[in-house]
């Protein structure tokens, strides 16, 4: 096979195939059955035609009779009239009608049975016809259903072509969810850092430095303010407990007292004693 050829040959199945697919066997049947139809309304319109003519020849046959019976009775008139010779043009004349009359017999013959042939076929295809048509409209709906069946399978399995061009849809709008929702914590996250602050503020780099050390030195100053309110509680803390020592030191004078005297009591007791012995 010669590349000319095998290029044809792949061509012609290529083709092959893409006219396999995009065929709708449905519309093939429609066009199939309209063709059939042309058909018989060409042989109706044959039939027709071939019955005009066979009506002209027929019109045509009964006027050469007319002249055949008139060609009789100019002979008879012209014997009557002892017109030998009037009477044989006359007998001629009805000679050459009646074998026109002969020949036109002849093709109204044939078209008779053409016509009648015709007929037959005509009312053969007209049958065909309508079983080509139930034939058709039952296999347009087995199609049909067939078709649908097949588009509900299709998209309850998703793997037809429109359930494929969801799924790729559904795909791409959960990968721009996905990103948007990253990009919204990214953002997040950059505001939270004061990533932003920066960006938006008006001041630059001197400005924040200074206040940074304007902010240092204001905590510096409040820790030292706290420092020294801490030392001045220390020192009052100390005077209450030199306070609470000598309070302690004088009662413990008086309880010392107290037991002097006690003593004292118990010495004159015991003398008392004595003295009544």
């Amino acid at each position: 096979m010669g590349i000319l050829s095998r290029a044809s040959y792949v061509v012609r199945s290529k083709l092959n195939a893409l006219l396999n697919r995009a065929e709708d066997p449905t519309e093939t049947l429609e066009y199939s059955y309209e063709q059939m139809r042309d058909e018989l309304q060409d042989v109706k319109q044959g039939i027709a035609d071939l019955t005009t003519q066979k009506k002209r020849l027929e019109i045509q046959k009964r006027r050469l009779e007319e002249n055949v019976e008139k060609h009789n009775e100019q002979a008879r008139e012209a014997v009557r009239q002892d017109r030998d010779d009037l009477a044989r043009q006359a007998l001629e004349k009805k000679q050459a009608k009646m074998s026109q009359i002969e020949e036109l017999e002849g093709q109204i013959a044939d078209l008779q049975a053409t016509q009648e042939n015709l007929v037959d076929k005509k009312n053969e295809l007209q049958n065909r016809i309508e079983e080509f048509r139930t034939k058709k409209e039952t296999m347009k709906a087995r199609y049909e259903a067939a078709e649908a069946s097949s588009r509900v399978s299709e998209a309850m399995t998703g793997v037809g072509d429109e359930m494929e061009d969801v799924s790729r849809a559904i795909e791409r709008a959960e990968e721009r969810t996905d990103e948007m929702e990253a990009r919204s914590e990214a953002m997040d996250e950059l505001v939270d850092t004061g990533a932003f602050e920066d960006a938006l503020s008006d001041k630059d780099s001197i400005d924040r430095e200074l206040e940074s050390g304007r902010t240092s030195a204001e905590v510096d100053s409040e820790l030292e303010t706290l420092k020294a309110e801490m030392g001045d509680s220390g020192a009052g803390s100390a005077s209450a407990s030199a306070s609470a020592d000598s309070e302690a030191e004088t009662d413990s004078g008086a309880v010392a007292d107290v037991d002097v005297d006690e003593s004292e009591v118990e010495a004159e007791l015991e003398e008392l004693k004595d003295d009544e012995n």
